[in-house]
């Protein structure tokens, strides 16, 4: 079965990097493109970024572009995060996710806690 498994979250100042990890298994990871996604506390998901199965194509949210970085690993099977330069108003639990032939399928989140 398709799974989805979020790390690398934490607690950070404002100014800090992390870099997120989403290790994936039970479908053809070279076959898709990945999302990560953000929900803050309150909020809605909403979208961060997606990157393309050949990791050629990268789009980014307006409130993370030039401070988060997505890539990919397809020997590995994972798909990462660069956040930097993070703001309080980062904060949230991050998931990764894909879409395999109409079905989403998610990870279950890492929390990033942004604050001074």
């Amino acid at each position: 079965q398709v799974q989805l498994v979020e790390s690398g979250g934490g607690l950070v100042q404002p100014g800090q990097s992390l870099r997120l990890s989403c290790i994936t298994s039970g479908f053809t990871f070279t076959n898709y493109g990945m999302n990560w996604y953000r929900q803050a506390p309150g909020k809605e998901r909403e979208w961060v970024t997606v990157i393309s199965a050949s990791g050629g194509n990268t789009y980014y949210a307006d409130s993370v572009k030039g401070r988060f970085t997505i890539s990919r690993d397809n020997a590995k099977n994972t798909l990462y995060l660069q956040m930097n330069s993070l703001k309080p108003e980062d904060t949230a639990v991050y998931y990764c996710s894909t879409n395999i032939w109409g079905s989403a399928y998610w990870g279950q989140g890492t929390q990033v806690t942004v604050s001074s």
